[in-house]
C-alpha cells in the first residue's frame, strides 16, 4: 500500500497563531476526516508529519497532544479508515534539530517505522516548509489552500519561495478536493 503524508495544522484541522493547545482548540477542516478515511479505504497508508513546537514552549503537554491525536484517529476509524502513524517534532525552530520541517527527520522516521520509502509519495501541506521537506526526500508535494496555503501560494507565484520547480506543485482548495482528484471522483 502506498504511503500518503499529511501535515496536520492547516490541512486536517484549522490552524491558530496561538497554537492548537487542547482538544477544545482542535477543529477539523470540513471534509478532512472523511478524506483521510476515504484515502485509507482506497489503500493508502496515511501518516501525519507535524511540527509541534508548542510542546517545548510549554503551551500544551504531551497528554494534550496525545488526546488530540487519539480523537483524530477515533474520528477516522468511525468513518472506516485508519491513520497509520502520527510523527511530530516537539523542538523550537532555533534548536537545529533534523526533524523540524523543512528538515527531513520526520520523513526519515516514517520510512524507518513503516519500512517503505517516502520517495514518490504524496505529501500534502499548507506551508512552504511542508513543500520543502517533501522535495528534499523526493515526495510529490501538494499544496492545499486551507491554513497557510493562500500565503504559501502567493510566495510560490511571486517567486519568493526557496523551492525547486514551484510551478510543478499541484494546488487544491482543501484535502477533500485533493482526495476527490486522486481517487478520480
Amino acid at each position: 500500500m502506498p504511503l500518503l503524508i499529511l501535515d496536520r495544522d492547516g490541512v486536517i484541522n484549522h490552524d491558530s497563531e496561538n497554537y492548537i493547545r487542547s482538544l477544545a482548540d482542535w477543529q477539523p477542516v470540513k471534509g478532512s476526516v472523511e478524506s483521510i478515511a476515504r484515502l485509507s479505504r482506497a489503500g493508502f497508508r496515511v501518516v501525519i508529519a507535524t511540527n509541534q513546537s508548542g510542546l517545548s514552549r510549554g503551551y500544551f503537554t504531551l497528554d494534550d497532544l496525545e488526546a488530540i491525536h487519539q480523537h483524530l484517529c477515533q474520528l477516522v476509524e468511525e468513518q472506516g479508515g485508519t491513520v497509520t502513524g502520527i510523527f511530530y517534532c516537539p523542538h523550537l525552530p532555533d534548536e537545529g534539530c533534523a526533524c523540524r520541517k523543512p528538515g527531513t527527520g520526520l520523513l526519515d522516521a516514517i520510512a524507518a517505522e513503516t519500512g517503505e520509502s517516502v520517495s514518490g509519495c504524496y505529501f500534502v501541506g499548507d506551508s512552504l516548509k511542508d513543500l520543502q521537506a517533501a522535495r528534499a526526500r523526493d515526495c510529490q508535494p501538494v499544496l492545499v489552500l486551507t491554513g497557510k496555503g493562500e500565503a504559501t501560494l502567493q510566495q510560490l507565484q511571486a517567486g519568493n519561495a526557496a523551492l525547486r520547480d514551484p510551478q510543478s506543485v499541484p494546488v487544491y482548495n482543501d484535502l477533500a478536493e485533493f482526495t476527490r482528484a486522486i481517487l478520480n471522483d
